[in-house]
């Protein structure tokens, strides 16, 4: 069931969400959160839909908050909100509310947002995009006893781990550092299986990808050893290597789903490794809603104390190519040096 509301106010809104819910016959109980979800027009549609996948492990009140561009002066000094309220199968197992914010209104969104929070529930706050850098000192974060960004949207992703190490509070988090949940989890068990010493440590990914930044840093502060962060071509993380004294541990994801994990005196294992949907990825975050300080300690490290390598992961690749089909052809001459040496000669 849908009601649309144009120039309201949010006690018509919750007016509205009771009318809808007697209208189904559907009591407003079993919503463990509430989920306010701030972006633009343009990423609206895919965020509400993966916040309704999320929803059926979680019900929640989700409250989309999508701020419009002023097209006109008028449209500046003109406030209005519009509603737009979802319950039933429109809204997943919870209930939806999409508000539009025109003019000045969107400078307060935190009063139109507060009167439409659950009671006695915690609230999460998700930005897809354009996140704010300090989302705890925002009005709506400050709602919020979690705060969900996304680094890997930003225009300078490395840039963007840098200032919200910054900025940290706890209760924050990022979606790049969930994406290394799978990750971590399949290293740490790799570790538990040897009773060796972790000497040095490279991590392969994409360039300016948050994600394998965030898996570098992790890695080096909890073994507390050199990590280099190497560039490779992708899709997203695509090994990690880790030198040990009993020899290497190796686990490698070439195409982005199936991965083989590799550790001295064993045999080669293929493990699920498939990138993951954003809506898995909110899910997971939504299971637990207290600090996570193993995020804070990662994202503290630094990324400028990681260690580059002196080469690219292709270009050692290829060395590695030409050694094992024999001895590599001899460079060529440049045509002026070529040039000069004939005339020397002559």
């Amino acid at each position: 069931m849908k009601i649309d509301l144009t120039d309201t106010t949010s006690s018509k809104i919750n007016k509205a969400l009771v009318q809808g819910r007697r209208a189904i016959g559907t009591p407003a109980v079993g919503m463990v959160l509430t989920l306010v979800i701030v972006t633009d027009e343009e990423n609206a549609y895919d965020s509400l839909k993966a916040a309704n996948d999320a929803s059926r492990e979680h019900p929640s009140r989700t409250l989309l908050v999508i701020k419009r561009t002023a097209r006109s002066p008028r449209d500046r000094t003109t406030s209005r909100l519009d509603a737009e309220v979802r319950v039933g199968v429109e809204a997943g197992t919870g209930e939806t509310v999409i508000l539009r914010l025109y003019g000045e209104v969107i400078d307060h969104a935190q009063s139109v947002v507060l009167p439409l929070l659950l009671p006695d529930a915690p609230v999460v706050v998700w930005w897809p995009v354009n996140a704010p850098l300090d989302a705890a000192a925002d009005p709506l974060g400050a709602l919020a006893q979690r705060r969900v960004t996304d680094s890997y949207t930003a225009e300078h992703p490395i840039q963007e781990l840098t200032a919200r190490a910054e900025s940290y509070q706890p209760g924050s988090t990022d979606l790049a550092w969930t994406r290394i949940t799978p990750w971590r989890s399949m290293l740490a068990a790799a570790l538990d299986q040897v009773t060796c010493k972790v000497t040095e440590v490279q991590v392969d990914g994409e360039e300016f990808n948050p994600s394998c930044e965030l898996l570098a840093m992790w890695l080096a502060d909890r073994l507390g050893v050199p990590v280099k962060r190497a560039v490779s071509a992708g899709p997203g993380l695509t090994g990690v290597r880790m030198e040990t004294t009993c020899g290497p541990i190796v686990l490698d994801r070439a195409d982005g789903s199936l991965a083989t994990l590799s550790i001295q005196g064993q045999p080669d294992r293929a493990v699920a490794l498939k990138r993951r949907e954003t809506a898995e990825l909110i899910a997971e975050e939504l299971r637990r809603l207290d600090p996570d300080d193993t995020y804070a300690s990662a994202l503290k490290y630094g990324v400028d104390r990681l260690v580059e390598p002196s080469a690219p992961v292709t270009e050692v690749a290829a060395e590695v190519k030409d050694a094992a089909a024999g001895e590599p052809e001899p460079k060529k001459a440049p045509a002026k040096k070529a040039a000069a040496k004939k005339a020397a000669v002559k």
